[in-house]
């Protein structure tokens, strides 16, 4: 991918208030120093998942000998994905060292996910997290758990033992709202257990495109074609009000008080997925203070080339709301299809761990 900056857009997008980090992760990147040179450029994170390492793992030859000695060692397809996601996310961490000092600690995360299988099981979720953040035994590491009915039990637990948490696959309001005060909940039991909660961070990652893939679909043969490509961004905006909401009453306020930290919300699938909309879409239209865009190379390419800067998250606010409203009107629950894309987005997320796994498996 180009590195090249010419208008630094990611530094203008920082000073308004939104960070922008980097949806990706290979080895590759990281040994030829690509990787540093986005972030010497602007980009100030990093967000893995296991569609990303099955696309590293299995695209090149960059694992197979490290595949081949720890096979030797009798470890199995399963151990091998685990030592190699915790290596390259380690080898991130560390060149985000400054970015996470500079920040003051808001920024310089690297994201790695709990393996799909334990989505709907917050014991197994905690159990996995717990590890995957002592094994790497770093501070600038957030653990991503999807936002299943389930989550707000793992997340609080985590929370109160001061793991870092990004909270994955985030589609509507109310899973939003129910993640959000899990957090809240587990800073209130850590102070409870009179423990330190300024050093404990989360973000709440809001999937943004895949709604609109799924709705413009269903707005097909119906009356109310003009809402294609609407929908996604005035669900995320409707988020972004929630999370006004929460994070500005007493309640947050009193903790912020004893240092806690906003969970902040972060965009993630902002790349255009359908080429009539604009290639900068889902960044440009949701540009707002204390959020989080994570980029795939594509589209941080773009958003570089011609990416306009501008506060954007709660303009036209009344216009998203009539969208959703209309959604409604045709019998289209925005509730109900974020329910269906989560539950697709765990099983795909699944088939690109079985993917590495038998990936990992045929080069042993």
């Amino acid at each position: 991918m180009e590195t090249k900056v010419k208008t630094n857009t990611l530094f203008k997008l920082a000073e308004i208030g939104q960070s922008p980090w980097y949806d990706n992760i290979d080895r590759r990147f990281i040994k030829n120093g690509d990787l540093k040179k986005l972030f010497d450029n602007g980009i100030l994170g990093v967000t893995s998942n296991p569609t990303i390492f099955e696309k590293a793992v299995s695209a090149s030859s960059e694992y197979d000998s490290v595949i081949k000695k720890l096979s030797g060692q009798g470890k199995s397809a399963q151990e091998i994905y685990d030592i190699l996601t915790i290596e390259d996310v380690s080898s991130a961490a560390d060149l985000l060292k400054d970015t996470y000092k500079k920040t003051s600690h808001i920024n310089g995360y690297v994201s790695i996910e709990v393996r799909p299988e334990f989505a709907h099981n917050s014991r197994e979720t905690v159990k996995s997290a717990r590890e995957i953040f002592n094994k790497i035994g770093k501070s600038n590491i957030m653990i991503k758990i999807p936002g299943t009915k389930e989550a707000p039990e793992a997340i609080r637990a985590l929370i109160k033992e001061g793991i870092n948490v990004n909270v994955t696959l985030l589609f509507s309001v109310v899973d939003y709202e129910t993640c959000a005060k899990a957090y809240i909940e587990g800073l209130k039991d850590r102070l409870k257990e009179g423990k330190d909660i300024k050093n404990v961070f989360s973000v709440a990652s809001v999937f943004v495109s895949r709604i609109d893939t799924k709705v413009d679909k269903m707005l097909d043969g119906t009356k109310e074609k003009n809402l294609k490509g609407k929908i996604s961004v005035a669900n995320s905006k409707m988020i972004y009000q929630k999370f006004k909401e929460i994070f500005n009453n007493s309640d947050f306020q009193e903790l912020k008080s004893k240092g806690a930290n906003l969970e902040r919300v972060l965009w993630a699938s902002t790349s255009t997925k359908n080429p009539a909309y604009n290639d900068v879409k889902y960044v440009e239209e949701l540009i707002g203070p204390e959020t989080i865009n994570t980029m795939p190379p594509h589209t941080i390419d773009a958003f570089l080339d011609h990416g306009k800067i501008e506060l954007t998250v709660e303009k036209n606010l009344n216009e998203e709301k009539t969208y959703l409203e209309k959604l409604n009107t045709l019998g289209l629950n925005i509730d109900s299809i974020c329910q269906q894309i989560q539950d697709e987005g765990i099983k795909a997320f699944q088939t690109s761990f079985d993917k590495l796994v038998y990936s990992i498996t045929q080069k042993k």
